[in-house]
């Protein structure tokens, strides 16, 4: 599961999925996930490489937010790909998250 985190000018760090997030990468990506909550105080997770989101992967992201409020980080979702838009929306999670969805012109 390729997770590549970089740390930009500002201090945040940035993490960006390179696949999918269905239940059978879950397991996968759930300690990666955590431990970048876990170790960056503000953290995006940047989902425009995201090719495929089911249920499980919208519960890893709850649980990552969930995780972040409770250690008193921000974690914001950025680069929202089609199939991610359309499962926060088919869910209306997208006012959870409290993150801009930017939706392409095309």
């Amino acid at each position: 599961m390729p997770i590549v985190v970089e740390t930009l000018d500002n201090g945040t760090a940035r993490l960006g999925i390179g696949s999918g997030m269905t239940i059978y990468e879950a397991a996968g990506l759930k300690a990666d996930l955590l431990r970048a909550v876990a170790e960056h105080p503000e953290l995006d997770i940047d989902l425009s490489e995201v090719a495929e989101l089911d249920t499980a992967g919208l519960q890893l992201l709850v649980l990552a937010k969930r995780e972040a409020v409770k250690a008193g980080h921000v974690l914001r979702l950025s680069g929202h790909s089609g199939p991610v838009r359309e499962v926060l929306g088919l869910y209306r999670m997208e006012s959870y998250f409290g993150d801009p969805v930017v939706l392409p012109a095309d």
